[in-house]
């Protein structure tokens, strides 16, 4: 069987069409959902934010955050020297918007805080702390994987 040219240009086209119209319907059903939904604001403060980060690094002022696979626990351990601490734990999931959530910090008398990683999905996490003591602000950011 042969094909002529006008016949060989219509086939092309069509498949060409048949094409661009899977790229679009694929394209629609991508998640195309920003990490933060005001992120020109996000970057107007970005100062303030990086203050917090050279408070943080100065003299041992970060927070050690950890996992313990024993209990089952993440574990927070601030400065023993700061007191009056109040702030928010950030909870990130970059994979899924929808689970993310903060806290309240709520230390015991040795300054530490433990939450339960079960209640958690498996997966990258980042636990974002924001804090202030004696006038200060500080800022950790550590990445778990559950």
């Amino acid at each position: 069987m042969k094909i002529n040219w006008g016949t060989g240009i219509a086939i092309f086209y069509t498949l060409f069409a048949s094409i661009l119209v899977m790229v679009v319907i694929k394209s629609k059903q991508y998640d195309h959902s920003l990490v933060v939904d005001n992120y020109y604001e996000e970057d107007l403060h970005y100062q303030s934010h990086f203050d917090k980060l050279v408070n943080s690094q100065q003299a041992g002022m970060a927070v050690q955050i950890s996992l313990d696979k024993a209990t089952d626990n993440i574990q927070l351990v601030f400065p023993k020297e700061m007191g009056n601490i109040k702030g928010n734990i950030h909870f990130f999931r970059p994979s899924d918007q929808k689970q993310d959530f903060s806290l309240g910090i709520e230390l015991n008398t040795d300054n530490k805080q433990q939450l339960p990683a079960n209640t958690l999905a498996p997966g990258l996490w980042k636990l974002q702390v924001d804090w202030q003591s004696a006038g200060k602000a500080f800022f950790t950011e550590q990445v778990l994987v559950l």
